[in-house]
């Protein structure tokens, strides 16, 4: 771990430019893979090569020579570092004492290398072959009375082959148990956006940005979380394009930005403007933001100015405006510039930016999403974009900004606890067996199983659930219950040392490492963002010769769990074309004719109706929906409570630590820090840099704390202070969600800040 002291200091420079190229270089020399990374680079985002494992941002239509970011570089990096773990390494240390150290060095002792079983009269892993991992595995799921009793549990890295036949394998086990990585950030999209679309995805392609002339970015911090986007910003703000900006933190890459891949700029140390709008709201306060927006365009159309709303729009293709036209109109001034933080003149400045554009894009991030409202508020976002059009046309339409690279492609093909009964019958009709019709668990209710005793196995396909999951303590102690954890990883992290009673570790081929199986070489498929599938196709030698793919493992799970199964599971695990096939015909609508269309080096997009004004709603039609209220959280009623969001920094991906600092927000060697208004710390009597806790504020009776916080004066919002996730996961109940959705209400977190006197 670095010993430099922690220091904190305004960032001047642009985002981008050669702080991120600097950045990139130092990755890639501290993981020794200059020479390797570079050329891996080259293929990163590439038609024959592999998709960037870090975000879901898509590949522009028109390809650059040089299509990554600093975050993809850094995330290529660790995936190709020159470190690996091995059983020696196990052999040198209890679990015991890996546990005691950060998430920082676990994550620098590199990649996996082969199977290794948890013992417990040791408290060491050592090593086990493939198939006795796979037996281990079947005689706990067999054993277990209702398979409901196992949680299946799938990160965002998995590519669609191995999700696809991961959901079989499960529902031919019995269960529709499946946490998913995106019951913690996005689900509100799956799950908010069909009552108002009737899909739960974004509505827009990349073609989208050449024509748009209005873009909102809300709750979103697009230079870190994903920096590929600021390309598009950039050309939109060269085309004069306004960019709204909307988040209770202002963050760099919106206000000035430097093109890594712009020559002239970089060789001129120039920079650009991107926000022509900055937007400073309070956490929870875009409701009314939105509904003091729609209140000005509603009062321009009474009285008589053409244009404001396009009611050909509404009147061929939506229902319910009535209702949220009064709600907008009763709304007074004072309590909508309360909530939001925000004055009358601003919110009337972006209302006349949306009246001005005919083709409007409102994109978002968590920052929306991660709240007790979080899909209702979205449904808020839609009725926004439906008085003005902005579906079915050229630059218009809504904008999910996805974080990991095949979050929405793991949903899309079967990965879901709530599954439609129409695919189910074509699982059936497809494999032969009658799937599980009962409803399963998301993560928040996989949780509440393992703190019940009622689940005793959880299979973790990538990620670090453990570290990922609110209630850390608690979650922690459910996990330690559990009879048997499986971690198919590529890298070690917290999840291998916070695990049941017995445990495994399955090392898998990284996205950017050549999968051979006996048919040859395979490739797999992504889905990203903008729902756009490509195929992804290592180019590096794989980190051990001891490593599976994840369809392999899928696989071999399968066959010793179901040994009567008719599915030819060993097919499957040669020649991942059969699965693909498979995936056309349980989704003939999206996915027909897939082996043909994936030959396409540009890949395909799949359809979304909304952009052929095509609505999958039960009437048929786009709904305006009714939020009563203008506050995305419940009130909390003690005086002098702040409001939490958890955020990433910006050498962070997910639960990933690249290092400890955080460059863009001037904070560096210190990851326990609390990002506060002057305001709101010199009202508590705080000093600048003082150590303080933070309390969770509950009515449950459990106290929650994490002290050892040093506050740094930060311009966020008044009322809202910022920490890092998942080092404040401690504060955040279970029982802290959207209810819609089930995902944990992160960006609000109610909690009382004091002087920590250890």
């Amino acid at each position: 771990m670095p010993d430099e002291k922690p220091r904190y200091e305004p960032y001047d420079s642009p985002a981008g430019g050669w702080g991120a190229a600097a950045a990139t270089a130092k990755t890639l020399m501290k993981e020794s893979v200059i020479a390797k990374g570079s050329r891996a680079l080259l293929s990163m985002n590439q038609p024959g090569g592999f998709k960037c494992p870090s975000c879901a941002y898509p590949d522009p239509d028109c390809r650059q020579t040089l299509e990554f970011c600093e975050n993809g570089a850094k995330a290529l990096a660790h995936e190709a570092t020159k470190f690996r773990v091995t059983r020696e390494f196990f052999a040198q240390h209890t679990v015991s004492e890996l546990a005691e150290q950060s998430d920082y060095w676990l994550e620098r002792q590199g990649r996996l290398t082969e199977p290794m079983r948890y013992n417990a009269a040791s408290d060491k892993y050592v090593p086990i072959n493939w198939d006795d991992a796979f037996a281990l595995i079947g005689k706990h799921l067999r054993a277990l009375d209702s398979p409901h009793r196992a949680e299946f549990y799938t990160s965002g890295r998995t590519p669609n082959e191995a999700a696809f036949l991961y959901s079989i394998f499960v529902r031919a086990f019995g269960t529709n148990n499946f946490p998913d990585c995106s019951n913690m950030c996005h689900e509100p999209t799956s799950r908010g956006l069909p009552p108002s679309i009737g899909v739960g995805k974004g509505t827009v392609q990349m073609s989208d940005w050449e024509h748009a002339q209005a873009i909102f970015v809300i709750g979103q911090n697009t230079g870190t979380n994903s920096p590929r986007m600021m390309t598009d910003l950039v050309e939109a703000h060269r085309r004069k394009v306004p960019i709204v900006a909307v988040n209770p933190m202002p963050e760099r890459a919106l206000i000035r930005f430097t093109p890594p891949q712009d020559v002239f700029e970089m060789a001129t140390f120039q920079s650009e403007e991107i926000a022509s709008e900055f937007v400073h709201i309070r956490i929870g306060g875009d409701i009314a933001l939105f509904k003091g927006m729609m209140k000005v365009l509603f009062e321009r159309d009474a009285a008589g100015e053409k244009s404001v709303i396009d009611w050909g729009f509404v009147n061929t293709h939506t229902t319910g405006i009535e209702a949220v036209k009064a709600d907008a109109l009763a709304q007074d001034w004072a309590d909508l510039t309360r909530v939001s933080g925000l004055d009358e003149d601003q919110i009337r400045r972006c209302a006349e930016i949306y009246i001005r554009s005919d083709a409007t894009m409102i994109c978002y991030g968590m920052g929306l999403t991660q709240h007790q409202e979080g899909s209702r508020l979205l449904q808020q976002v839609c009725n926004l974009l439906f008085l003005r059009g902005n579906f079915g046309k050229p630059g218009a339409g809504i904008v999910p900004i996805r974080g990991h690279s095949n979050v929405q492609g793991d949903r899309t093909v079967g990965i879901d606890e709530k599954p439609s009964q129409d695919y189910l019958d074509r699982v059936q009709a497809v494999f032969g067996f009658d799937p599980p019709r009962e409803n399963g668990h998301h993560t928040l209710e996989a949780v509440e199983a393992m703190m019940a005793g009622t689940a005793k196995v959880f299979v973790g396909m990538g990620g670090n659930f453990v570290r990922a999951i609110p209630d850390t303590e608690r979650s922690y102690a459910a996990m330690q219950q559990l009879e048997l954890t499986v971690a198919i990883s590529t890298k070690f992290n917290r999840g291998h040392v916070i695990h049941g009673k017995e445990a495994l570790i399955l090392p898998v081929t990284s996205r950017s490492e050549r999968i051979e199986t006996a048919a040859g070489e395979q490739f797999v498929t992504i889905e990203d963002s903008f729902s756009k599938v490509t195929a992804s196709k290592g180019v590096l030698e794989p980190a051990s010769p001891d490593t599976l793919s994840e369809v392999e493992i899928v696989c071999g799970m399968a066959r010793a769990t179901l040994p009567d199964s008719k599915i030819d599971w060993e097919a499957y695990a040669s020649d991942f074309g059969l699965i693909r096939d498979k995936i056309a015909e349980v989704y003939p609508a999206i996915y027909a004719d897939f082996g043909r269309k994936i030959a396409d080096p540009a890949g395909f997009y799949l359809d979304v109706p909304p952009r052929r004004l095509v609505w999958p709603t039960p009437n048929g039609k786009a709904n305006f929906l009714l939020f009563e209220g203008l506050d995305a959280n419940r009130p909390v009623a003690e005086p002098g409570m702040l409001r939490l969001a958890t955020v990433r920094s910006h050498d962070q991906f997910n639960t990933t630590i690249y290092s400890n600092s955080d460059r863009y927000r001037g904070v560096y060697n210190n990851r326990m820090v609390v990002l506060m208004n002057v305001s709101d710390r010199e009202a508590r009597g705080f000093e600048k840099e003082q150590l303080i806790a933070l309390e969770s504020i509950t009515s449950d009776g459990i106290s929650r704390r994490v002290g050892g916080l040093t506050v740094i004066d930060y311009p966020i919002a008044p009322g809202a202070i910022a920490g890092y996730y998942p080092e404040l996961n401690p504060l955040l109940p279970l029982d802290y969600f959207d209810e819609i959705s089930g995902t944990p209400a992160a960006k609000s977190i109610p909690v009382r800040a004091v002087s920590d006197n250890g």
